[in-house]
């Protein structure tokens, strides 16, 4: 999915609104309105969009602190469009959960899981994140039952059903524990909104 540099961005709709107000008071109005256009436009965009689609894309590629910084560029999650806003509260709790930061990472995912995730892949993922974070806390039976909630989802992409079958392996078989408190950061991996969507392979 194509996308603009933010910073460019943040310049065309400084250069474009700020600067097409000023010369339409030099100049007149004349074709400066097609600069405040193309301004408003671009401001719009970021509102709704914010700053989700590099840095999931930062995320993928296992850069989690340029993927922190560029969320930080999102000035108004609230303000997302409810999709995105999904996606920002995934990545937030993702990059949580990077940082063994648990509480603040089930903070995340429980925000995502009330808003309109676009299909049971990506609830299915934030279950069994999850899921993990209870592993971790040797939780085993609110791990169950975020990964069976998880389970009852028509999950359709195989890497994802992969990683469920080697949850389900590790929750039935205690012995296996490291694997099942590694679920969570290991399924955390997506792509941005409207792109393809890519996880890494279990180890």
């Amino acid at each position: 999915m194509f996308t603009i540099n933010i910073y460019i961005k943040f310049a065309i709709i400084a250069i474009c609104l700020i600067g097409g107000t000023i010369f339409s008071f030099i100049l007149g109005i004349g074709y400066t309105w097609i600069f405040i256009i193309i301004g408003i436009i671009f401001l719009v965009s970021y509102i709704l969009l914010g700053t989700v689609q590099s840095a999931s894309e930062m995320l993928q590629k296992m850069d989690f602190d340029g993927a922190e910084k560029r969320l930080q560029l999102t000035y108004f999650p609230n303000l997302l469009y409810v999709t995105n806003r999904a996606f920002y509260l995934i990545l937030k709790g993702s990059l949580a959960a990077q940082r063994k930061d648990n509480n603040t990472a089930e903070v995340f995912f429980n925000k995502a899981l009330t808003l309109n995730l676009p299909s049971d892949n990506e609830k299915g993922m934030v279950l069994l994140q999850m899921a993990g974070i209870q592993a971790q806390k040797n939780n085993w039976t609110g791990a169950k039952n975020y990964f069976y909630q998880a389970k009852n989802l028509k999950i359709t992409e195989s890497s994802l059903k992969e990683q469920f079958k080697q949850f389900e392996t590790a929750i039935n078989n205690r012995g296996q524990m490291k694997l099942a408190q590694s679920m969570g950061m290991k399924s955390g991996q997506m792509a941005a909104p409207g792109g393809k969507r890519r996880r890494p392979k279990m180890k």
